[in-house]
């Protein structure tokens, strides 16, 4: 049986507050609870790949110290200014 759009949405949320490390806990946290519910299954299929990604990676991604793979950069870019705001 696969998983309703509500309860994906509510897994997504909780393995972005639970990440390797604090800033990115905070960062996509914040993330998800504003923007994942509008989120077509598309965008939530691209976040949920994301999440799989190393932390430290997905950092230096957010912050801009290094470039992002091209499957990510819109959606690392709509994070990274959730994060700047």
């Amino acid at each position: 049986m696969s998983e309703t759009r509500d309860t994906r949405i509510k897994r997504l949320k909780m393995r972005s507050m639970r990440r390797g490390i604090k800033e990115m806990d905070l960062i996509l946290s914040a993330y998800a609870d504003r923007n994942l519910s509008a989120m077509e299954p598309s965008g939530l299929d691209t976040y949920d790949a994301l999440l799989h990604e190393n932390d430290q990676d997905l950092y230096q991604w957010v912050t801009g110290q290094v470039q992002p793979p091209e499957t990510y950069a819109s959606l690392i870019s709509d994070i990274a200014q959730t994060f700047q705001k």
